[in-house]
């Protein structure tokens, strides 16, 4: 049976659809129909958020590279999902066409994808802080790199506008006067990074794309019903007037989660009031 993607993010919590009639609350105080975290194909939720602490205690060691490139080995032998997402990446990359003499990273989700596909493609692999420091790990070697001269193929666990792109992976990869040869993503967020990307002149794709032709499978699936397909249709159109109406035709929505018990959502809901990104009318939640 040929590898089915959506089926894994479902199955290990990388995409979660919030309750008929509900969507999530954002960190920014703003609401979506859908939570991404590619990053739990590793295993699930409870291995990923390992990976990440791991990732945040260990980074500054010298021998952190080894260290991390050992665990998700580790993880690619042992688990079937995130063995058949690096592989599918190892395919888009070949199938690209592109030429490149390392895969590059950056701190920290990348990191989770980038490295097992390297060792895959048996390429050096370019590390990218977050501060933009770069080593590059090569079999037992690892060097601290000041200008990138390695044109990379480079691997990231999600594109949305590509931002991350252009304000630090581009430029550093491109500090020798190389480039980014091919830009594989596992997820495309479908708000326009892969288009940014091409149009700059980086050949980029992606694994998945979330679109109206993602809902409908979702809908097919029985995973949503019409009206909650009603709602991403509506998101993936235009988010802010999509939430905007969301919040008018559900008016209790709002003040249950300004009286609720959970502290984040209270404190999400509390910041959507205060910058009221919606423009919405008070009486909406005053009642």
């Amino acid at each position: 049976m040929a590898f089915d993607l959506l089926e894994a993010l479902l199955e290990t919590e990388a995409l979660r659809l919030p309750p008929a009639g509900e969507v999530f609350w954002y960190t920014s105080g703003t609401l979506g129909p859908y939570y991404i975290n590619t990053e739990n194909v590793y295993g699930g939720p409870e291995e990923a958020k390992d990976l990440l602490a791991f990732i945040d205690a260990e980074n500054g060691a010298a021998d952190f590279p080894f260290r991390l490139r050992e665990r998700v080995e580790k993880q690619y032998a042992e688990d079937e999902i995130y063995r058949q997402v690096i592989d599918a990446l190892v395919e888009q990359a070949k199938d690209s066409g592109a030429e490149f003499a390392a895969v590059s990273g950056g701190e920290r989700r990348d990191w989770f994808f980038s490295l097992a596909v390297a060792e895959r493609l048996q390429k050096p692999h370019l590390l990218i802080y977050k501060d933009l420091r770069k080593v590059l790990l090569d079999g037992e070697d690892l060097r601290a790199v000041d200008k990138n001269e390695v044109e990379t193929l480079h691997v990231a666990d999600l594109v949305t506008e590509a931002s991350s792109y252009f304000r630090s992976w581009i430029p550093v990869v491109a500090g020798g006067g190389v480039r980014i040869a091919y830009a594989a993503n596992v997820v495309d967020r479908g708000q326009g990074g892969i288009e940014a990307l091409n149009t700059e002149g980086v050949a980029a794709g992606a694994l998945l794309r979330v679109d109206e032709a993602l809902f409908a499978r979702l809908l097919d699936m029985g995973r949503i019903d019409r009206e909650q397909f009603a709602v991403l249709v509506s998101y993936y159109r235009d988010p802010h007037a999509a939430m905007k109406n969301f919040l008018k035709e559900h008016p209790a929505f709002l003040r249950n989660a300004l009286n609720g018990s959970d502290a984040k959502v209270v404190q999400r809901a509390e910041l959507l009031v205060a910058e009221n990104p919606y423009d919405l009318d008070a009486a909406l939640w005053l009642g």
